[in-house]
């Protein structure tokens, strides 16, 4: 049974929310971003983020029962969209490409989908199969306040990690993905 509020629990859904959101990784894209708008609306980005999740989180069951698929099935297709973002990641090649970048950059693209995107949404609903729903919603809380943080201070940290710390972050969270990946497939296919 799970419990609500267990502390590993809150720990292993912001660890792995982390990695799927990847904030630190998207520094490059978020600076690139920030010249071509001019600026970057942090709380208006990190709100949306926030309520995006959250309500995806809730509604994401009654969208897959719409369309007659099952949490385990969308765990699976979930693991192998993770997979291919940690790939990009490690490797450092676009799978996914992004649309041209509007003026208002602050909810489209940098809210959805960049922070809050397919992989985000997918690993959202994997969660929900293994880890309390009041636990999920903690550790969305706890990342929607980091990528506030990190949207606020984007130039500093720029500065402070240096091109070379960024892309080797990027690798780093991209092997965890990697590994986060193989357990979702692994915990719902019961190989």
């Amino acid at each position: 049974m799970m419990q609500l509020f267990e502390f590993r629990q809150i720990i292993s859904v912001t660890m792995i929310l982390f990695a799927i959101i990847d904030i630190l990784g998207a520094i490059p894209v978020v600076i690139e971003l920030r010249q071509r708008a001019g600026h970057i609306e942090s709380e208006k980005a990190s709100i949306t983020v926030l309520v995006l999740m959250v309500v995806f989180l809730f509604v994401g069951d009654e969208l897959l029962k719409i369309i007659g698929l099952d949490i385990a099935s969308f765990a699976i297709a979930g693991s192998l969209v993770i997979f291919i973002i940690a790939m990009e990641m490690i490797l450092g090649i676009k799978f996914f490409k992004e649309d041209d970048i509007p003026q208002t950059v602050s909810i489209v693209p940098l809210a959805f989908p960049l922070i809050a995107g397919a992989g985000t949404m997918t690993t959202l609903l994997s969660l929900k199969s293994q880890y309390a729903t009041a636990n999920i919603i903690v550790g969305i809380v706890l990342n929607t306040t980091f990528v506030y943080i990190v949207l606020k201070n984007v130039g500093r940290l720029e500065r402070l990690f240096g091109k070379t710390g960024i892309n080797v972050l990027r690798k780093a969270f991209g092997i965890i993905l990697l590994a986060i990946a193989i357990k979702l497939f692994r915990s719902n296919t019961h190989l």
